[in-house]
């Protein structure tokens, strides 16, 4: 029996809702697997879901152990035709989900800049960490760290193009931005001290313009609020699924492959 699963693989991790588990949500491409897996897909002339997906399933959702050396166009290929032959629907709606949340991805939301200040930040992995403003929650992002420039310091960036859906004042996000992408990403950058100028609902943004910059405002019902907390960008990444209409997934692993792709700024 054991060597017929070892033969025929069932993938019991792919099915119809896979998107919206933690395992898919955690986003786990380890340190070069997205640019391995962003490459692998422009060279065989699939779209970065397409190249995802069956790796992604293969390894059971996480990369960070998987050298990028095994991600290869042969073994994709392998495994796309292995998936298709059990779970054709369920594999081609997964990579749906990965194209929506990779496909428009373009910069770091941080703008690089001329002064050494300029690479002063930090972040680490802290989604799903325990938050406990407004009641007992989970963190649905990264937090990117001001490393002591103060607030209004580094310029916040659009890492797409896209259209505003939400701006002004949250009582958990200060001043914050909701940004849909022509995909179906919804970028979500909270807690600036200002922004670059008035954005209205329905705006056009282009990938790189400067949306505001990083501050403390928010934990607040109070318009205006500062310095509740640290100076830092809370920067969230969520989309639609079959049973939900917002679903955070961690950004942490995105930035990292973002942070090498900066628009240039001079401060």
């Amino acid at each position: 029996m054991l060597h017929f699963f070892l033969r025929n693989p069932v993938y019991y991790q792919l099915g119809e809702y896979t998107a919206e588990e933690a395992a898919f949500r955690a986003m786990d491409f380890g340190e070069e697997g997205l640019s391995v897996l962003f490459s692998l897909a422009e060279e065989s002339g699939r779209t970065p879901g397409e190249a995802a997906a069956p790796f992604m399933v293969e390894y059971e959702f996480s990369l960070a152990d998987v050298p990028g050396g095994q991600l290869t166009p042969g073994r994709l290929k392998d495994l796309e035709t292995a998936m298709e032959q059990v779970r054709p629907v369920e594999l081609s709606k997964l990579a749906g989900f990965y194209n929506v949340l990779l496909e428009d991805l373009v910069y770091f939301p941080i703008a690089g800049g001329e002064s050494d200040a300029s690479a002063d930040y930090s972040y680490e992995n802290s989604w799903g960490a325990e938050r406990t403003y407004g009641g007992e929650r989970t963190h649905e992002g990264t937090d990117i760290m001001d490393g002591g420039n103060g607030r209004g310091f580094f310029p916040v960036v659009s890492v797409s193009d896209g259209v505003v859906e939400h701006c002004g004042w949250l009582e958990l996000g200060g001043w914050r931005l909701g940004i849909r992408s022509p995909g179906g990403a919804y970028f979500y950058y909270a807690h600036l001290s200002g922004y670059d100028h008035e954005f209205q609902p329905g705006e056009q943004i282009r990938a790189g313009q400067l949306l505001g910059f990083m501050g403390d405002s928010g934990y607040s019902r109070t318009e205006g609020t500062i310095g509740n907390f640290a100076v830092h960008l809370h920067f969230g990444i969520y989309f639609r699924s079959d049973h939900y209409e917002e679903l955070s997934v961690n950004p942490y692993w995105i930035l990292r492959y973002l942070e090498d792709r900066k628009v240039k700024y001079s401060y």
